[in-house]
């Protein structure tokens, strides 16, 4: 009974998660699309940005509906956040270039895959590390 409310809890908070971070695909495609199309930046530059904009609003979000956090070193916490975001823009990153310069894949599908991998990533360290 105890480990099935533990997992409940947990899928609740990675539900949670995974809306925050949907909200943050909108913020991410929107930064990346206006810093690649509009202000002509180069794809994987324009593709740092948004990400790292999305991660910001991300973690304000994650803080206060996901994980409730009360933690007042909020400035620790939010460079824990942004360390494993980078992290996950390393796997994102990583994952663009291999899916759009060797596999040839569209850009903007491969980053919505990219994405989808990353939010695992980002979930568990941050459920382990920043929010434990």
């Amino acid at each position: 009974m105890f480990l099935f409310q533990i997992s409940e809890v947990f899928l609740r908070k990675f539900i949670k998660f995974a809306i925050v971070g949907f909200s943050g695909v909108f913020i991410d495609f929107g930064f990346t699309y206006l810093f690649k199309e509009k202000i002509k930046l180069q794809k994987y530059l324009s593709n740092a940005f948004g990400f790292t904009i999305a991660a910001s609003s991300n973690y304000f979000f994650n803080r206060i509906w996901t994980f409730r956090s009360e933690n007042p070193e909020i400035l620790l916490e939010y460079s824990g956040f942004i360390a494993i975001s980078l992290i996950g823009l390393a796997i994102n990153t990583f994952i663009l270039w291999l899916l759009v310069s060797k596999g040839k894949y569209n850009f903007y599908l491969s980053k919505l895959f990219a994405i989808g991998f990353v939010t695992i990533w980002n979930f568990f360290a941050n459920a382990l590390f920043t929010f434990a």
